[in-house]
């Protein structure tokens, strides 16, 4: 068969969604960016590790059971790799006809911890209350249609060759797109969400090809909002406290301080290899606060030293590299964008959460990708994961 769009699999193209497709000779198996896929895997398992052992002795969150987090963490990511075999399954581009009905669910969902139905935990209203003892968190799979929403927009003329770079006009549209969610999360307030989707919407707009001004428009209306936020204050007292520690890590050792002094004490005294998994003084001793969600890579830095860090950041890197390869082999811009936008958020992501535990960064509260406890932003990343390969499998053969 022949076409940018075909399968090399006979009586399939790519509009055939199905099992068959999924398992057929050279359509899955040679198809599938393995790197990613490996890599991503290693890291939740080496995260359920670094879980138990943040966990295993923590009886008033575990309910008197060590392995209470760990099973958690498993289940999650089982359930965060079938959501991704069912993203491949669908197509990215079947989810492109589904965007208008994704994005209204989750901002439907957003709104909803608006009401009472919505919960706080660690000072942040973000969360909806499921029962049995699980919370969701839509503003991780705003990230997921906010990249989607943006690249269907942003793409649709390009790739009808109607146009060869987004017109200020749809610009406009997608940039809209985008702010009615995050103001709503920033309503909650919860800012490193916000702070991520708004590298999301600068790392797509960027691969989409869009004028330079509109990164530097928005760049310097980022900073007079954030001025605008801190005048007005928005931010609620522990946020102001967290980016008042960052400036100041001396100011309150013991309040707000606390956090991020006892982060460094933890990954420094790991030094090259380690004390030695479920032997790190500061995570037996529980001086570390929510150590198993914002803070887990505390755990790798002081029981598996310098090696276990860097392991880590290696593994993440290999798959930034290989979106970044999906993003660029792909024909589509629609893929491109999405792809780039999933880099973006991932890669900010990721350096938030190591920066903060390192004190090069201010404390916000997310989790690293795949290594961290927590079933919404597990089964998000999965989603981009299952996201990015269906690009890979859709892309010409000769790419």
């Amino acid at each position: 068969m022949t076409g940018a769009n075909s399968f090399q699999v006979s009586g399939y193209g790519p509009e055939r969604a199905g099992w068959t497709r999924l398992f057929a000779r050279d359509s899955l198996a040679r198809r599938l960016d393995w790197p990613i896929l490996l890599a991503a895997l290693t890291l939740s398992m080496i995260g359920a590790v670094l879980v138990y052992s943040a966990t295993r002795n923590r009886t008033e969150i575990n309910q008197g059971d060590p392995y209470y987090f760990l099973v958690r963490h498993l289940l999650n990511t089982g359930i965060g790799f079938a959501l991704m075999i069912g993203t491949v399954w669908l197509g990215h581009r079947t989810l492109r006809g589904a965007v208008p009905v994704l994005y209204g669910a989750s901002v439907f969902l957003v709104l909803l911890v608006l009401t009472p139905l919505g919960t706080t935990v660690n000072g942040a209203h973000s969360w909806i209350a499921v029962g049995g003892g699980f919370s969701l968190q839509p503003s991780e799979f705003v990230k997921v249609t906010i990249i989607l929403g943006m690249a269907m927009l942003l793409a649709a003329r390009v790739d009808a060759g109607d146009k060869q770079y987004p017109d200020h006009r749809t610009v406009v549209q997608a940039l809209g797109l985008a702010t009615v969610p995050m103001l709503i999360v920033m309503l909650m307030p919860d800012l490193g969400s916000v702070m991520v989707m708004v590298v999301i919407v600068l790392g797509v707009l960027l691969a989409s090809g869009a004028s330079n001004r509109w990164v530097f428009g928005l760049l310097g209306a980022g900073t007079l909002g954030a001025v605008a936020v801190w005048q007005l204050h928005i931010l609620d007292e522990y946020q102001i406290n967290r980016f008042a520690a960052f400036a100041n890590p001396d100011l309150d050792p013991a309040g707000v301080g606390y956090n991020t002094n006892q982060a460094r004490i933890a990954i420094g005294s790991g030094g090259l290899t380690g004390s030695g998994l479920f032997q790190g003084s500061q995570t037996t001793g529980q001086f570390v606060p929510e150590q198993q969600t914002d803070f887990v890579f505390t755990v790798a830095g002081e029981e598996l030293g310098f090696i276990g860090g860097g392991l880590i950041i290696l593994l993440l890197g290999v798959v930034l590299w290989r979106a970044c390869r999906i993003a660029l082999e792909t024909t589509e811009l629609y893929g491109t964008i999405v792809a780039a936008g999933i880099v973006a958020w991932f890669a900010f992501q990721a350096f938030e959460n190591i920066g903060m535990t390192l004190g090069i960064m201010p404390v916000t509260g997310l989790p690293l990708p795949f290594v961290s406890y927590g079933g919404s932003s597990m089964f998000a990343v999965w989603v981009a994961v299952g996201l990015l390969q269906s690009i890979r499998v859709q892309r010409p053969m000769s790419a």
